[in-house]
């Protein structure tokens, strides 16, 4: 998984990037996930390597914006492909009943998720085809109600978080 979907996109951008930067222009899109800001029971590694695009996509957008280069995440939610084909989508033959809430709910609802996502992979593809060419692509195009409704509970939930513990942050500095 860290090799398509971590070092895959770092050897593309290793060969893009000088060109990008030698004309001075260009948009990288790098390809997220709903998971990738806002994760789910049962998507812990397959997240965390979109995590780690993320972490890399807005620190090239920080470099490369200066140089007329624009930089985009594309946060897709659960969109009508096969990604949730047993072809596609391994998991583990041992299943461990402390986790059956949690991860188990998400490995017993995938099946019945498969090809009734609410996502439309073509009106996606618009969409990013869309943001390439724009003047002032965001940083960030989360596509899908899912990804909405996700991505705003997590804000929320990170807003309250940090305001009930803003205390102790600030009591680190020195006086």
């Amino acid at each position: 998984m860290y090799e398509t979907n971590v070092f895959g996109v770092l050897a593309v951008q290793r060969a893009v990037l000088p060109v990008l930067r030698r004309q001075r222009s260009g948009h990288v899109i790098n390809v997220s996930s709903i998971v990738g800001f806002a994760t789910a029971p049962g998507w812990g590694v397959y997240a965390s390597s979109k995590f780690a695009v993320e972490g890399f996509t807005e620190t090239l957008a920080t470099e490369l914006a200066p140089l007329g280069v624009h930089v985009t995440l594309v946060e897709p939610g659960f969109f009508r492909t096969d990604f949730l084909d047993p072809a596609s989508l391994n998991t583990d033959v041992e299943v461990i009943d402390d986790y059956a809430a949690t991860a188990g709910a998400m490995r017993d609802a995938a099946a019945g998720l498969n090809h009734a996502q609410p996502g439309d992979p073509a009106k996606a593809a618009r969409a990013i085809v869309e943001i390439a060419s724009a003047s002032q692509p965001p940083l960030r195009l989360q596509l899908g109600a899912d990804t909405l409704q996700a991505f705003e509970a997590k804000l929320d939930s990170f807003h309250k978080e940090l305001d009930a513990w803003r205390h102790v942050a600030l009591s680190t500095d020195h006086d």
